[in-house]
């Protein structure tokens, strides 16, 4: 890590221009990303995901546009005159497959009130933005005798969410970037210092843009994803940044020149951040483990996210020092072993008990909300009210419930007959099953049977039907399918390959911290507190989201649930920040510990001496999840509060009273380890408290040789002239009356 600072100072204009490209690049190209993302397509390899796959094979139809002609009678001649036009105009457009239109189709369209009809557009796959805009601006202009016209449909929902998601993105680096500026200011009082994390993260948001955008040639990338990684990358590039910054001050203060402080700052906090960024990068990785594309995609944009993170903060915030970091302003002094801190860490000491069973009562009793979470896959009403597409949704669920997607659809590889004979003998007879709305016609092999269902769509009722539509095929090739198939898969794929993906971010980061500490204690213990802060971010989202507490200050309606990849995602990304903070502490501690402090000194010092930048860390990764929990992407949202919520908590009340009250308790226990695994740990621990370069004593240039004045005459009182004249000679002092 000193070898790595010294060349990326020494060569700190090829540095730059490095990052420099990689900026103008995913500027350029990274920023398309978000024009080749697609919508979610549930659980891979799940029985509603086949399905779909297989209707999709039968009909090369990519999706519809749907409009609402709302206002006159439908019977109107004006009406019809207008909308059978615009039919006929829209079926010329390329992409377009097939129009239909209420006056088409024997008033199957119309509303129930008689005031309001349908236009159904079907496009073609790979049709292009440009032709659907082409659609939707034509149906748009429908307007006869003062009819309202509301366009929307899946396409269009898609195609509003993913600008919609481009706008929070936007909106989220730059309401976040000059509030972290601001507050860094105050944390390093001035503006050189607290311009290099900024800097360094608007070259990680590039990077990652850039890295995205090459994932998404290889894979789907969800849109959602998109907003996620970037928040991701944004708050790691400060965090990361802050910290190296934060080195290279207090290495100046020490008496070091900049070459030598970029060179230790390399050796220290360089080293916490790689082991850092390690360690967020396990806990993304449990993602792979399960199989829905949403997640995969997350795993890979997340961990190249913080790759290039790590690697802005190891080469690029170095070569900046090197520019300008005579203009960082150094401490007069190093950090007082006295402070808010460290009386803070005293009192929980002589309270360790108490506090203990106060954090973990208060944490558990905010992760309660969370055992009575409710899920659901979320369509149009992950938009405001505002957005045409939702508006649509609704007004179709409501007026013309017909046309509005079944909760359940069995695909049926067979004659239209069978399927008829299927839907009469075998779907229609299920308990919970109120009625089959339509048998349709794929092709020739492919039928689709609507089933309805009592209740909520995504409720209890409408799960057991798809247990049963499973159970019972009726002796044909079937996929059930729909909404609330694709909620059972998803369920299923959690419940049974969720374990597996915590074992694997647990061994990880027991591994990880053993390495690190050579303690199996610590390790099992900041295990279980992350946990408890998690469970408390759970349950502030089940609060937030699901029951609507602060949902008109935060702007959003209730869906009654919380979106299905949320809680996982929310693991993995809030235990790898957790991991961030406890890196950040222990690294000092065991630094203090190994200096010779028992462990109560070691705590109280440690704290001490991180508390201000853990501090400082955590408040910026709030600000970053709350500017992005400001747009109005519903997944986004709920994203940006859990995770602002994880790290408040976890840089508070669990780094400042939980992890001081644990660790004073176990004591030496602290630092426990099995004889074999200290053996082991003396050959491949990662110690953390390494050998500096020296401070080089600086060269200063020789003095120059100076002449010997000549001595001056004293003063002759007989010599004529003027005595100011005589510059060799010195005219004596007047003493009288002096001190």
């Amino acid at each position: 890590m000193a070898a790595l600072g010294r060349v990326c100072f020494r060569r700190r204009r090829w540095v730059l221009a490095f990052w420099a490209l990689v900026l103008a690049l995913g500027v350029v190209i990274g920023g398309r990303v978000f024009e080749g993302s697609v919508a979610a397509t549930g659980s891979g390899g799940s029985e509603s995901a086949k399905g779909t796959s297989v209707v999709q094979a039968a009909d090369p139809v990519r999706g519809t546009v749907t409009a609402v002609v709302d206002g006159p009678a439908v019977g109107d001649a004006g009406v019809k005159a207008t909308v059978e036009r615009a039919s006929a105009e829209v079926a010329q457009l390329p992409g377009v497959v097939s129009v239909a239109d209420t006056y088409g189709t024997g008033g199957q369209l119309t509303a129930g009130d008689g005031k309001a009809s349908l236009v159904n557009v079907r496009m073609a796959d790979g049709s292009t933005a440009k032709q659907l805009a082409a659609v939707t601006d034509r149906l748009e202009k429908i307007d006869a005798d003062g009819a309202h016209t509301v366009v929307g449909g899946d396409l269009v929902l898609q195609q509003e969410v993913k600008d919609q998601t481009a706008k929070d993105t936007r909106f989220g680096e730059i309401v976040t970037l000059p509030l972290t500026l601001i507050v860094m200011v105050l944390v390093f009082g001035g503006l050189a210092a607290a311009g290099l994390p900024g800097l360094g993260a608007i070259a990680s948001v590039g990077g990652a843009l850039l890295a995205m955008f090459g994932f998404s040639r290889l894979m789907d990338i969800d849109t959602s994803v998109l907003p996620i990684a970037t928040v991701l990358g944004l708050g790691l590039s400060i965090d990361y940044a802050l910290l190296m910054v934060n080195r290279f001050r207090e290495e100046r203060g020490h008496g070091a020149d900049i070459a030598q402080a970029v060179e230790r700052t390399a050796a220290t906090a360089g080293r916490t951040v790689a082991f850092s960024g390690l360690t967020v990068a396990v806990a993304l990785s449990g993602l792979f483990v399960f199989t829905s594309p949403v997640f995969r995609a997350v795993a890979a944009a997340g961990v190249s996210v913080v790759v290039i993170a790590v690697a802005a903060a190891l080469t690029l915030i170095p070569a900046l020092l090197g520019f300008m970091g005579g203009k960082v302003k150094a401490p007069t002094a190093p950090v007082p072993d006295e402070g808010f801190f460290s009386r803070t860490v005293r009192r929980v000491q002589r309270r360790a008990i108490p506090v203990m069973l106060a954090c973990v009562a208060l944490l558990l009793a905010a992760g309660a909300p969370f055992l009575g979470s409710e899920f659901r896959n979320s369509g149009a009403d992950v938009l405001p009210k505002s957005f045409a597409s939702r508006q649509v949704a609704e007004t179709v669920q409501a007026r013309f419930p017909d046309q509005a997607p079944a909760a359940v659809q069995v695909v049926v590889e067979g004659t239209p007959q069978q399927a008829r004979d299927y839907a009469d003998r075998v779907v229609a007879e299920l308990p919970g099953v109120s009625g089959v709305r339509s048998v349709t016609p794929v092709s020739d092999g492919v039928q689709t049977v609507d089933v309805l269902v009592d209740g909520d769509p995504q409720g209890a009722a409408a799960k057991q039907v798809v247990g049963e539509l499973r159970a019972d095929r009726g002796g044909l090739d079937t996929y059930v399918t729909g909404d609330a198939a694709s909620l059972v898969d998803f369920q299923h794929e959690i419940g049974s390959r969720g374990p597996w993906a915590l074992g694997l971010v647990a061994a990880g980061t027991l591994v990880l911290l053993f390495l690190m500490t050579g303690s199996v204690v610590l390790p099992v213990k900041a295990l279980l507190m992350n946990v408890l802060s998690l469970g408390a971010s759970l349950g502030a989202l089940t609060l937030v989201f699901q029951h609507g507490y602060f949902s008109s200050l935060l702007g959003f309606t209730p869906t009654g649930g919380l979106e299905t990849v949320i809680p996982v995602l929310v693991f993995a990304f809030a235990f790898g920040l957790s991991m961030d903070y406890e890196v950040f502490l222990l690294a000092r501690i065991k630094e203090l510990h190994d200096q010779g402090h028992d462990c109560a000194k070691s705590v109280e010092l440690g704290l001490q001496r991180s508390g201000r930048i853990i501090t400082s860390a955590g408040l910026l990764m709030v600000i970053v999840f709350a500017g992005f929990a400001a747009g109005q992407m519903l997944m986004v949202k709920q994203m940006g509060i859990a995770l602002a919520v994880a790290v408040a908590v976890d840089a508070t009340l669990v780094r400042t009273l939980l992890v001081p009250a644990t660790m004073t308790l176990f004591g030496r226990l602290n630092w426990w380890a099995p004889a074999p695994l200290r053996r082991l740990h003396r050959v491949i621990g990662l110690d953390e408290h390494v050998e500096l370069p020296p401070l080089r004593p600086a060269v200063l240039p020789a003095p120059r040789p100076v002449e010997p004045l000549e001595p001056a005459r004293p003063l002759d009182p007989a010599e004529p002239g003027d005595p100011a004249k005589r510059r060799d000679q010195v005219e004596p002092l007047d003493l009288v009356g002096a001190p």
